[in-house]
């Protein structure tokens, strides 16, 4: 009887294609709706500071440890506050079958920060205007979302430059009050726990960390050959790239970007959301990052992107089963050792 060679194919599938991403800012397809039963924010952002480990109580009823202590990495995430620079309405097309922008309602002040990533703003905002119109088509609207900049000069990052991205209203299936919501929240800054709430799980965007051009050994996990027989073009290479008619198959391993995708996180659960940074920062600070000075977060294990990225959080799209705790987690203990030479 034969040995049964076991060769998986090298390189997944489901992270076509290998290219760089187009924007440092992680953004989502798909936004799920948690009904709370009032008009709030679908989502986040927060800059990655770094990692740490805490000792929590562990708080699910299936595991062995349930109700003992255990050591968790976690990840620390500075989160300042979110300024709402507008909301724009969406309705759907259907002979063209398209999702198409129905107009903008801007706040009458636009922080000054905002023209160092907008080249020119108008000179006035007709807010009365627009927000006629998008009364008046009340009826065809499917989805509002808020334009919202990050305020980079609350946190520890050290730039000034807002990066700016949008993020849907939901909540309710009431199209008028979410509107009145984003009009009440124009101008004014958003929280992180006005959104979430400790205990829950979320979904964490973010781009991975950048490793430019690679061979196939690494990039693939292409097996080396040996160094000492029938390789003298090399021996980090495949043997054959495969027929070239009518076209090289896409799927052989080939030299390329290696790095700097967008990836999502999936489940990541908030063990804490506090106001006051300096309760987890170490006193040398964190490395490449340095002190957090304000709201924080921070998520059970890791997560995409390097210090100093931006992540995107949501609720969760693949929602955890009723059997998973949902409540406070209790930490007796949080790492704020100094991280200098670990």
């Amino acid at each position: 009887m034969g040995l049964k060679i076991h060769r998986p194919k090298r390189g997944s599938m489901a992270y076509y294609p290998r290219k760089r991403a187009e924007s440092l800012v992680a953004k989502f397809r798909v936004w799920p709706d948690p009904h709370a039963g009032k008009p709030m924010l679908l989502g986040f952002v927060a800059y990655k500071a770094g990692m740490a480990h805490a000792v929590i109580i562990d708080d699910r009823p299936t595991s062995p440890f349930y109700g003992k202590e255990i050591i968790r990495p976690v990840t620390m995430l500075d989160a300042p506050p979110i300024k709402v620079l507008a909301f724009r309405a969406y309705y759907y097309d259907p002979w063209r079958n398209l999702k198409l922008s129905l107009g903008e309602v801007w706040s009458p002040e636009i922080p000054k920060d905002i023209l160092r990533r907008v080249v020119t703003l108008p000179d006035k905002f007709n807010k009365e205007e627009m927000m006629k119109k998008v009364l008046d088509n009340i009826d065809i609207i499917t989805e509002v979302r808020a334009i919202v900049s990050t305020q980079p000069r609350l946190s520890g990052i050290g730039k000034k430059t807002p990066e700016i991205l949008e993020i849907p209203i939901g909540g309710v299936d009431d199209m008028n009050q979410i509107v009145k919501y984003a009009d009440s929240l124009l101008g004014k800054e958003v929280n992180v726990n006005d959104v979430f709430s400790e205990g829950q799980y979320v979904d964490v965007a973010a781009i991975t960390k950048g490793k430019g051009l690679q061979g196939v050994v690494k990039r693939f996990n292409v097996k080396i050959l040996p160094k000492w027989h029938k390789h003298r073009k090399g021996h980090r290479r495949i043997g054959a790239i495969g027929p070239q008619n009518p076209a090289l198959t896409f799927t052989t391993p080939r030299p390329g970007q290696m790095g700097l995708h967008k990836r999502v996180e999936y489940n990541k659960r908030i063990l804490r959301i506090g106001l006051n940074g300096t309760e987890i920062t170490p006193k040398s600070g964190f490395p490449h990052y340095g002190v957090i000075k304000g709201p924080y977060i921070v998520l059970d294990g890791s997560i995409p992107g390097v210090i100093k990225r931006l992540v995107t959080l949501r609720f969760p799209v693949r929602p955890r089963p009723s059997t998973y705790p949902t409540g406070k987690v209790q930490i007796v203990w949080l790492s704020t050792q100094p991280l200098q030479g670990a």
